[in-house]
């Protein structure tokens, strides 16, 4: 195995050069929270965007300890009450020096914390305004609590995975929180900035997870209107029924996956496997058991790293299942430094990569309320305070 990741190695940089990446000078607003909003806000900030997290006091937070929430790194913070008129009037002057803001509140709840696209724009036109919820702005489930699962559900995306005779399997919350929510905002944040730039006009960007998590599924939307794929789980060439395409167990418990799709993939595949003849042929879906069986009962006969050796440097489409500790001390990863460590904890690199304005994990996750006077100098906000006035009344 290949050694750990160096510390502070940044992805796509070249030496002597600075890591600042291709978002330098951008400044963004978060109104803090859990889940895609923040993580939208990492990648912003890992771009090399101004981040200042206005977090609130006494949370919010993932129960963990603030120095390991690896989506709070290359951000400042800023302790504010927008349940208090000067806390209201504090993030109104950020977002009047901001060319982004960012909130995860239900809908029309930063409306009544005064802080809404109304009140922002009246101090700053030009602001794209990034609105990150489960069910979006409106339609009837808009002002209902939810979470990545039911957002998926409802998709249809969950019905793809799993086996077919066992309920759908759970892919964490990646699926929806973070590539139907989180990047579909940023890539709506990045195009009305581009639009914002050039005609000096912001906009709202309302980021529904269920819409980003239904635009991931628009190919196999086409492969079912073309009679190509089956509305059911365990019946298609991608959701792990072709003996082809799916994981299997080895000798001591690991896995192997397999995606010997094509068929010279799928040749090199066999010669390296050793099945013993005759072998059921691919192209008759109705042996694809019998061809299951006998591949999973060959890659039973040896160990999950026997197996990444026989099928090391070939075509065959073969990888070992590994566990996210074991993840960054793969060859390939540790070569392009996929992972770095970082203020001691072991994270994934800035992604993608750029030649001319490399990345980097800049600084640790950001502690609330530690950048207060940084933020305020930088900013230009000279009024702005960690904390509200114990002495002012709170909004009811």
């Amino acid at each position: 195995m290949a050694t750990p990741p160096t510390a502070g190695r940044s992805a796509g940089s070249t030496a002597g050069t600075p890591p600042h990446g291709p978002l330098a000078g951008v400044r963004v607003v978060e109104l803090a929270g859990i889940g895609p909003g923040p993580f939208a806000a990492m990648l912003l900030a890992d771009l090399g965007a101004d981040v200042v997290r206005v977090d609130r006091p006494g949370g919010p937070g993932l129960g963990i300890d603030p120095a390991h929430d690896v989506t709070n790194r290359n951000k400042r913070s800023v302790v504010l009450d927008l349940k208090t008129p000067e806390g209201t009037a504090r993030v109104l002057d950020l977002a009047e020096r901001a060319d982004v803001l960012i909130e995860g509140y239900r809908p029309g709840v930063a409306e009544r914390l005064g802080v809404g696209p109304g009140d922002c724009h009246a101090r700053n036109p030009r602001l794209v305004y990034g609105r990150m919820t489960g069910w979006g702005q409106e339609g009837p489930l808009a002002p209902r609590a939810g979470h990545d699962i039911g957002y998926i559900a409802v998709t249809g995306a969950l019905s793809l995975i799993g086996d077919p005779d066992r309920p759908p399997a759970v892919p964490a919350n990646l699926l929806g929180d973070y590539a139907g929510g989180s990047l579909y905002l940023v890539v709506g944040v990045l195009a009305a900035l581009h639009h914002a730039r050039a005609t000096g006009t912001g906009q709202v960007v309302d980021a529904a997870i269920v819409d980003g998590t239904a635009h991931l599924t628009a190919m196999i939307h086409g492969m079912l209107a073309a009679g190509a794929w089956q509305d059911r789980r365990g019946a298609n060439l991608l959701d792990g029924s072709s003996p082809f395409y799916g994981t299997y167990e080895t000798a001591d418990g690991g896995h192997m996956a397999v995606g010997a799709l094509e068929q010279r993939f799928y040749d090199a595949f066999l010669e390296l496997l050793g099945l013993p003849e005759p072998v059921p042929p691919r192209e008759d879906p109705a042996r694809w058991a019998e061809l299951r069986a006998a591949v999973a009962a060959r890659f039973k006969s040896r160990t999950r790293d026997e197996w990444t050796a026989v099928f090391a440097d070939s075509d065959a489409c073969v990888a070992p299942v590994l566990s996210l500790r074991e993840a960054p001390h793969h060859p390939h990863l540790a070569a392009r430094a996929t992972f770095t460590d970082h203020a001691g904890t072991t994270q994934p690199a800035p992604a993608p990569r750029f030649s001319a304005t490399p990345t980097a994990v800049r600084t640790a996750p950001a502690r609330p309320g530690a950048d207060t006077e940084a933020v305020a100098r930088d900013w230009d906000v000279p009024q702005l305070t960690a904390s509200p006035d114990p002495q002012r009344k709170a909004r009811p």
